[in-house]
Parts: structure tokens; sequence; C-alpha cells
């Protein structure tokens, strides 16, 4: 599976971050808690090189939070700093001006000793789409300064906004790369909704995520499907989730387009439990 997406918007936004990084002191770049490596765009690297970062982990409430902690340990070991945060709720918020005064106490007591007056911290927000920048933008703004909704690409421009008197905030369009090559950061993205579901097979989505959980989370398909034994043949799995959950057409049969939207709704929502679809130990085996 190779998905392309890249709106004209995105190349744009990639220009602009480029040009604006001389004027921002540090970068938080925001991440899905549930794919903290798989939501991070590639290109960010080579866009902000080796300024100042903070990683935050978004939508930490709808992921494994043992997990969540073995991801923060795993940037710290990188060097980089980060938070679990969940911007809708509001959880965490309180702890970034406090992390990036420390990430940037170096430059601002230089900045002091040559007799230079205090000034807010110059942030510039990025990330890949739908991953939650405009609600943060909002909560520590508090007020609905940036456009917000589920649905990827909703940010088009770049805004300042002020964040009491200690940070000011460069919003930035959600970037994400031209195409997918690797299979599984496709099928990730996809389960949380970073890519549009009208470019995707979402019976192709929904296979993914069943074999995620037989995998990594048996027990939940258990509790919310019934399924104590997974059976070889993934239909089975789909005749009997369809037909507990009446996804039938006329006649009774399955209606397997319903079941396998049932099933992401499913992983997307909750239901099946805090979820988290990178395996630190997984990438840990890489290094």
């Amino acid at each position: 599976m190779t998905i392309q997406w890249f709106p004209g918007h995105m190349a744009k936004a990639r220009r602009q971050v480029t040009e604006k990084l001389k004027l921002v002191d540090i970068i938080i770049e925001l991440v899905d808690a549930r794919i903290p490596i798989s939501s991070r765009n590639p290109m960010i690297d080579e866009v902000v090189q080796q300024k100042p970062r903070l990683v935050l982990l978004n939508k930490a409430d709808m992921a494994d939070k043992a997990l969540t902690d073995q991801w923060i340990d795993y940037f710290s070991k990188q060097g980089i700093r980060a938070l679990a945060v969940n911007a809708q709720g509001g959880t965490g918020l309180g702890d970034i001006v406090r992390a990036s005064k420390d990430i940037l106490s170096e430059k601002f007591d230089r900045m002091r000793a040559k007799g230079m007056k205090p000034r807010a911290i110059r942030a510039m927000i990025v990330g890949i789409p739908n991953v939650g920048k405009s609600t943060l933008i909002n909560r520590l703004a508090k007020k609905n300064i940036a456009k917000t909704g589920n649905t990827p690409g909703v940010t088009k421009a770049q805004q300042w906004i002020k964040v009491g008197k200690e940070m000011e905030l460069l919003d930035t369009p959600g970037i994400l790369w031209p195409k997918f090559e690797d299979e599984e950061v496709g099928y990730k993205l996809a389960l949380t909704g970073a890519i549009k579901d009208t470019i995707l097979n979402l019976q192709d989505i929904a296979v993914y995520g069943l074999r995620f959980l037989e995998k990594q989370y048996p027990k939940r398909l258990e509790e919310r499907y019934g399924i104590v034994v997974f059976p070889e043949e993934i239909v089975e799995v789909f005749d009997k989730i369809g037909t507990q959950r009446g996804c039938l057409v006329s006649g009774g049969e399955v209606d397997y387009d319903k079941t396998s939207d049932l099933i992401v709704r499913d992983i997307r929502s909750d239901r099946l439990g805090k979820l988290t679809f990178d395996i630190p130990g997984e990438y840990m085996e890489e290094k």
C-alpha cells in the first residue's frame, strides 16, 4: 500500500516553516501519543535541523499509559524533552511553558548577560494533520483563535498567537510527507485518522487493526467482540462482528463495508480501550 496525499498547501507550508525558522526560539512538535514515531514527519527533521525542540505526545488519554511512559523515556535518551498531553481535555498543558523555559534557559541567560530585556518565548508548532495543533493552541491561548476540525488539513495559513505574557506561538498548517512507502506507517496513520478516509480502503485498514489487536491486545477483542480464539480466516472475524452488531444487508448477509467502518470507528473512539500502535521495544531494537 503506497498512499499519496500531498495537497498544495502542504508544499507551501514546508517553505513557510523554513522561512520562519529564524524567528523562533523553539520548535514544539506535536505527535499522536498512540503512534509517536509514525506520526513524526521525517521532513521536519530536515527542515528544523538543530533548533531546540519539545515533543508533545498529544491524545495521551487515548494511548496506553505504560507505553506512553516508555516513549517519553525513549525521547529522553535521544536528548529530546517530551511531555504527555491531552489538548482536548487540557491535561499536561501547564507544563509546556515550564519545559520550554527549561530547554531555553542557557539561551535566555546569555541574553540577560548581554543586557537584553526578557521577552516571551517564540515557538513554532509543527505536526502532521489531525494531530490536534489547533485544539492545543486554542487551549493555551484560552480562546478560539485557531480553526479546529476532526478532518485532516483544516489549518491552511500561519498566525502568531499569544499565550499569556510568556510565550508566542506560530501555528503552521499540518505537513504530511508526499507518500508512505512503509506500509505499517500508512496503516497506523489511517487507523488513527491522520489520513482522509476517502482515499483509503477501509476493509484493509480494519484487517490491519484486527491483526494488530490479535497480537498486542487480544483481551480487548474478547471484551468487545467476544473473540476468544482468533480464527485463521479473517473473514470469520468480520462475519462474527458484523452479525453481532447488525451490519447486514437484505438476506442476512454481512455487509463488510459497514463492518469495517464499525471496527475502525471502535478503534478510533476508545471503545476498545486505550491503544498504542507504535511499540517502543520494536523501535529500540532498530537503534
